[in-house]
């Protein structure tokens, strides 16, 4: 059994892909034990009926799979590890960075492995999934103990027929889905619209630049490649042209009142700018405005 924490649009992408029978959803405290169906559109081919059980107080899970939001990810482990047994792995897709660390610092004795994905997933309605683009998921360890499961957790997640590739060295991927959300992420929110329309948006276009620099900058200071500024503006545009009309995560939890996870990106940044003493003018002036957004 594989446990999924968080039935978002990404657990729910993970539990309707893998074999049916497969996966469990791990029950809030508190809240029902009732299974949760949802109608599962994937990416070709007929959407199709799903109900994924929630994990019984008897069943040990062979691997937990952790897809909720990034500023709720300690918390919700607070109460699921408990009753998780110590050496079951445990795989973190969050966004952003920051809270990949909190918890491998938090529970440095369990497997834990982080992954980088970019497969498309959305709720345009409570009871349904859509799984938007294909993608590729990376894993790679965070914990020491985490190392020797890698081969195993691959293997498990491939189960799903997505793309699952091992990772030796994770932070690099990490980094790289940051930099695409930093860069995409805050202006959809800002200017509410998909992500190809932020290309020709004049906020886009007058801070892009300006705010690639404080991402090279920040990149070399923390010991990651040396990428120039312009090829990570390259890199931010062409994905916001191949998801021209995808909704990023950013917007959606705007408009449904979520609170968004600018913290563990663009946040982020600023924060290690801060312990960095580099300047992030601009990614300081993004934060404040999409957090202005959730008041």
């Amino acid at each position: 059994m594989i446990a999924i924490l968080g039935a978002g649009s990404l657990g729910r992408l993970w539990a309707a892909s893998l074999p049916p029978g497969r996966a469990a959803f791990v029950p809030r405290p508190g809240a029902s034990s009732d299974s949760i169906p949802y109608q599962f559109h994937p990416v070709s081919g007929e959407a199709f009926s799903v109900d994924i059980p929630q994990l019984g107080s008897d069943e040990t899970p062979e691997l937990l799979l952790v897809t909720t939001k990034a500023g709720d990810t300690l918390d919700a482990l607070h109460s699921a590890l408990p009753n998780i047994p110590a050496n079951t792995p445990v795989v973190l897709f969050q966004n952003g960075l920051g809270s990949q660390q909190q918890v491998a610092d938090t529970w440095p004795g369990r497997p834990i492995l982080a992954a980088s994905t970019t497969e498309g997933a959305n709720r345009p309605a409570p009871d349904v999934a859509v799984h938007a683009g294909k993608g590729a998921t990376w894993v790679g360890a965070l914990t020491r103990t985490a190392e020797s499961r890698l081969p195993s957790v691959v293997d498990q997640l491939s189960e799903s027929g997505l793309t699952v590739h091992a990772e030796t060295d994770i932070l690099p991927r990490l980094w790289q889905k940051l930099v695409i959300n930093a860069g995409i992420n805050p202006f959809t929110a800002l200017l509410d619209c998909p992500n190809g329309e932020i290309l020709e948006a004049p906020l886009f276009r007058q801070w892009i630049t300006p705010l690639c620099e404080e991402i090279a900058s920040l990149m070399a200071g923390a010991g990651q490649d040396r990428i120039p500024p312009d090829e990570l503006r390259g890199n931010i545009e062409t994905v916001a042209r191949s998801t021209a009309t995808n909704t990023s995560s950013m917007r959606a939890d705007i408009l449904a009142g979520r609170r968004t996870e600018i913290e563990y990106i663009n946040g982020y940044l600023v924060r290690l700018g801060d312990t960095l003493d580099i300047a992030t003018p601009v990614n300081r002036m993004l934060t404040e405005r999409v957090q202005l957004l959730n008041h």
